[in-house]
């Protein structure tokens, strides 16, 4: 049986969540001058979706910590353009993300585990590996329609061989994406898009996954070993193997019940500053993993377009309303033309409805709508103060 170190810290509810907040960058004045890149390298990881409302998920993440930051501008800061370096790239981590480009031999220790795997969910034909890997090679950087595209079985869309086989070279660490077109992945040969200082696998996987988990404790600020695994979607007993050398350290908080680690940097200095007001996206890591959401602001969250649309509580793409260090809502978003919908709007309150407006204008404003609609707001009676605020915002 592990002995856990005895916690040298004790934090409140309150400074664990102020030190989260921090740590994700909804407390303080934004980094504007690192910008995009700046929020990329401190969460250590941008989950992509494919889904589609006001913006994709990856946009909505600077977004929400940034303010209205050009959409152009994001997309620049993610991927490979022209002749300059990569910035990032895409592998699993919490789910498909993007990840710094400097964290490439820190994936080692997963790329070795996929080499390793005996099992694949689709079936790679024979020479179909060989043949992606050449063609790459002989024409640049193609996209899986260049490779070979899908292909139709019966009225489904299926992987062809050569998607097949670049998704697992992807995995493998052969092939890497470091650009997308019209959303398509563009795959080229990792020998070709990694810089050559990064292009290795040389850090055994203590090295890795003590990176890792060093790596989402700073960007937490303060976890339990569920919340430092589930970050980059480690195993529990990795985290155990590393974390006395992770560099974190061991605290107490309030109304925890599992021991947890904090970045040392996060308790050096209480957590002041100005909260940001804003619509999050589901995956926003934030409030990605539901047990830790519910445990630091006591509030269940769960993305709902993939549920049956009679069993919504929410809406298809609800996205809660950060404002105060709290989440005080949800708001189900659509847009027709220039007007953002607010199709089903969750308040917590009387007092949650200057926020929730403010945060629905600003995103209109973002989007380049120049109105909100509300359809439904769950408590009826906080419909008129809501859209009249809405108003006094608009005006």
């Amino acid at each position: 049986m592990t002995t856990l170190p005895r916690p040298s810290t004790d934090l409140s509810a309150a400074e664990a969540r102020r030190i989260a907040l921090r740590a994700q960058g909804f407390l303080g004045a934004p980094d504007r001058r690192s910008g995009v890149r700046g929020v990329l390298r401190h969460l250590g990881a941008v989950q992509l979706d494919t889904i589609s409302v006001l913006a994709r998920s990856h946009e909505l993440i600077p977004y929400a910590r940034l303010g209205a930051v050009g959409r152009a501008t994001v997309e620049d800061a993610y991927w490979k353009s022209g002749a300059e370096p990569p910035r990032a790239f895409e592998y699993w981590s919490h789910a498909a993300c993007l990840l710094p480009i400097e964290e490439w031999p820190h994936f080692a220790f997963r790329r070795r585990a996929y080499r390793a795997r005996p099992h694949w969910n689709h079936e790679l034909p024979d020479g179909a590996y060989d043949q992606v890997v050449k063609q790459l090679r002989a024409q640049g950087p193609l996209t899986a329609t260049d490779l070979g595209g899908a292909k139709r079985t019966s009225e489904w869309w299926d992987w062809s061989g050569a998607k097949v086989a670049v998704e697992r070279a992807l995995m493998y660490g052969e092939v890497v994406c470091v650009e997308r077109r019209g959303w398509k992945r563009v795959y080229d040969l990792a020998e070709r898009a990694i810089p050559t200082a990064l292009l290795h696998d040389e850090l055994d996987d203590a090295e890795c996954l003590r990176r890792l988990v060093g790596l989402a404790g700073r960007s937490l600020g303060v976890g339990t070993r569920a919340d430092l695994a589930d970050y980059h979607r480690l195993k529990g007993e990795q985290v155990d193997a590393v974390i006395a050398d992770s560099g974190l350290v061991p605290v107490a908080v309030e109304g925890w019940s599992k021991p947890a680690w904090a970045d040392p940097e996060a308790l050096a200095a209480p957590p002041r500053g100005r909260h940001r007001t804003t619509l999050l996206s589901p995956f926003d890591s934030l409030v990605w993993e539901r047990a830790r959401t519910e445990r630091i602001f006591g509030f269940t969250h769960r993305l709902e377009a993939y549920v049956p649309k009679p069993k919504r509580v929410h809406g298809y793409f609800a996205m809660p309303v950060l404002a105060g260090g709290r989440l005080v809502g949800r708001v189900d978003p659509a847009r027709e033309g220039r007007t953002l919908v607010a199709k089903q709007v969750t308040l917590d309150g009387p007092k949650a409805v200057p926020a929730v407006a403010q945060a629905l204008v600003e995103a209109a404003g973002w989007v380049d709508c120049t109105d909100v609609r509300v359809e439904r707001v769950d408590a009826p009676e906080l419909r008129e103060p809501l859209t009249a605020e809405l108003s006094r915002a608009l005006a």
